[in-house]
């Protein structure tokens, strides 16, 4: 359909204004025409998304952090300093605040620079005045400040949210849809309710997915009404907005083929001054990737050598690019079907597939015809070919076709796409309407259609928001619906073993213990080199004093990963706890021989000779118990327990010498 032909009678349409009335037809009532006319209401509209947007993610408002709400701001360094870690976020990679907290490197192939969601975050930490030691990691619980501004920070986000709908309901009106606001109207609804939002709007991170659409639909409009009044303000503005997109995230790169389509299609420009329309903006891309490159300065390579930010590091070459190309069918599917959902499809859940597989051809097909349809309704001006056009292009940015984006697909990675898909839904649904006799009834079939899908979709959206409630709970839920992902199955062992830290769970500590480990061994067995897997195995098995199988596992994280983050600490830890249960339960021998491993694995550890003189002493072995003692006291002079204890081990030593002196 082009803006420029004349239209068809729409059935919801309600500009009379635009269209020649049939004088066959009798009028409309006029309460049939007041209420049609107040439907159409910018207002209205607006009001009638955001309520809707309101109460579909009320329930989020009482969620705490999860997922990559870790990196970005629970030990993110800069986020904790408030307004004075700003100079830092906006200068450096996204998550170097983490990396720096963590003493880790880069994870990312190539970097990532989003610094404007984390401005925000610090903005919220200064206002909110919180502590980085409120801040809790998992298994932790959280305080009742730290509670509270977590809960802060859901609001934000469903604000923001709210925002980017009506943002998106005024481009769809203004340009999309100029002479039909209610196909604007339905567009919006339909995004607005997609349960496929749900990681975006749940999840405190996905910030940057929100801030981006609303910079990308406020770019579009100042634009376009630049090309209107010619007021530097309005040019100003436009240039603004996407600078601030860029900052959100990378998908504003799309606007540089976005912008000259818009003109083309909607204003009916030439190609050439389609092409001239783009020229303010591509000087503001230039600043944008000038600041960017000085910050993201090289890659690192080590961040693609692991499976969980590199999914495809196992494939073959074919392998890689068959399995990319078959995944994005996965979209289309979740676009038309959002259900089940789930913030993880790590390896193994989508297998790797070749060039035999049905499904790699049957998306090649899907997605070679779509672009085929895009070119062809190009020359005919038209507004699906617009809807085409936004959906491909933002979904090339996170097909891994162009970048390793770390993961083999992610629903809050088709948010912008799905602006498309909602355009071009809703004018479809609108004219199969138009076909169907008679009008009335179509009009009301599709309502009723319409209220169905929103009811379907709030039943979705609310229950999933529940899933989102913290790491725990998401990952607990998500290792049933992606079963044969290692990550979920990981991550969902590793809650399983930090619940069974909290005191309210006391009770089921083993059970709980036991189910994390059997969550981890399935994860371990889809990948037998997950390092973190085999750590947090460890801990369960220590808590659980199977002691040989921790050690065990420890030994494989050594092998896959020798400078693992904190590694030779929790082999003294393993020795330790070994030691001390042993030495409680009166097992002398083997308390002796966990303490004596452990000295000869950590020689300056001043603890462990005590505690090991302290098994020697127990069998009366009171030679070696002292030997064990002056090396405490040469690694610590002032060591309390060994100073006490040497002395009685000596008068023991001496009056076992003067009892057989006189025997």
């Amino acid at each position: 359909m082009s803006n420029n032909k004349k239209h068809k009678q729409n059935p919801l349409n309600t500009l009379a204004t635009t269209h020649r009335a049939d004088k066959h037809k009798p009028s409309p009532s006029r309460g049939d025409r007041s209420g049609v006319r107040l439907l159409t209401n910018f207002r209205i509209q607006a009001l009638i998304l955001a309520i809707i947007a309101f109460v579909f993610y009320y329930n989020t408002f009482s969620n705490e952090f999860a997922l990559d709400d870790v990196m970005v701001i629970q030990q993110n360094e800069y986020v904790h300093k408030g307004f004075k870690g700003i100079p830092d976020i906006v200068s450096k990679d996204t998550y170097a605040g983490y990396y720096k907290q963590m003493n880790s490197a880069n994870l990312f192939s190539g970097g990532r620079y989003r610094p404007l969601s984390v401005v925000t975050f610090a903005i919220e930490e200064e206002i909110l005045g919180t502590d980085k030691d409120e801040n809790p990691t998992l298994g932790q619980t959280p305080t009742e400040n730290a509670l509270r501004y977590m809960h802060v920070r859901h609001v934000v986000n469903v604000v923001l949210y709210i925002l980017a709908v009506i943002a998106l309901l005024y481009f769809l009106r203004y340009v999309i849809f100029r002479n039909e606001p209610l196909i604007a109207f339905l567009a919006a609804l339909l995004f607005t309710i997609h349960p496929l939002h749900t990681e975006v709007v749940a999840n405190i991170k996905s910030r940057d997915e929100i801030l981006s659409l609303l910079f990308i639909c406020l770019t579009f409009i100042s634009a376009y009404k630049y090309r209107g009044n010619n007021k530097l303000l309005t040019l100003v503005v436009a240039m603004l907005c996407y600078f601030l997109a860029l900052l959100s995230k990378e998908y504003a790169l799309t606007l540089v083929m976005l912008i000259p389509l818009l003109f083309y299609l909607f204003k009916g420009y030439s190609i050439k001054n389609s092409l001239k329309t783009m020229l303010p903006y591509a000087a503001v891309l230039v600043i944008y990737m000038i600041i960017r490159f000085s910050v993201i300065t090289h890659k690192i390579d080590t961040a693609d050598t692991e499976l969980q930010n590199n999914p495809y590091l196992l494939a073959t070459g074919i392998q890689s690019i068959a399995t990319k190309i078959a995944t994005l069918l996965n979209y289309l599917k979740l676009l038309c079907f959002p259900y089940p959902l789930s913030s993880d499809y790590s390896y193994n859940q989508i297998p790797y597939v070749n060039l035999s597989s049905a499904k790699f051809w049957l998306s090649l097909f899907v997605y070679a015809s779509l672009i085929f349809a895009g070119i062809n309704l190009l020359f005919k001006r038209h507004v699906l070919c617009f809807a085409i056009a936004f959906y491909l292009l933002n979904l090339s940015l996170v097909a891994n076709l162009l970048f390793n984006m770390g993961a083999t697909m992610g629903e809050r990675l088709i948010f912008h796409s799905s602006v498309g898909f909602v355009i071009a839904l809703a004018w479809l649904l609108v004219k199969a309407a138009e076909k169907i006799k008679p009008q009335a009834g179509a009009k009301q079939g599709l309502t009723v259609v319409i209220i169905l899908v929103i009811v379907s979709c709030g039943y979705i959206t609310i229950a999933r928001n529940a899933d989102w409630k913290n790491t725990n709970t998401l990952f607990i839920k998500d290792a049933q619906t992606v079963p044969n992902s290692f990550l979920a199955n990981g991550i969902a062992g590793t809650g399983y073993c930090a619940m069974s830290d909290m005191p309210e769970n006391k009770s089921e500590e083993i059970e709980l213990l036991h189910k994390g480990v059997a969550c981890l061994n399935k994860a371990i067995a889809i990948y037998p080199k997950y390092v973190q897997g085999y750590y947090n195995r460890a801990l369960a098995y220590d808590k659980l004093k199977e002691w040989a199988k921790a050690k065990s596992d420890l030994d494989s994280v050594k092998k896959y990963y020798v400078t693992f983050p904190n590694l030779n600490e929790q082999y003294q830890y393993l020795y330790h706890d070994m030691g001390m249960a042993y030495w409680k339960a009166k097992k002398y021998d083997e308390a002796i021989a966990a303490y004596n491993e452990g000295c000869k694995a950590f020689p300056k550890d001043a603890e462990m000779w005590y505690m090991l003189g302290i098994s020697y002493y127990s069998i009366k072995d009171y030679p070696k118990a002292m030997e064990a003692w002056d090396v405490t006291l040469r690694l610590n002079p002032n060591h309390r327990g060994a100073l006490s204890a040497y002395p009685a081990a000596k008068r023991y030593m001496e009056n076992e010498k003067s009892i057989k002196v006189m025997r």
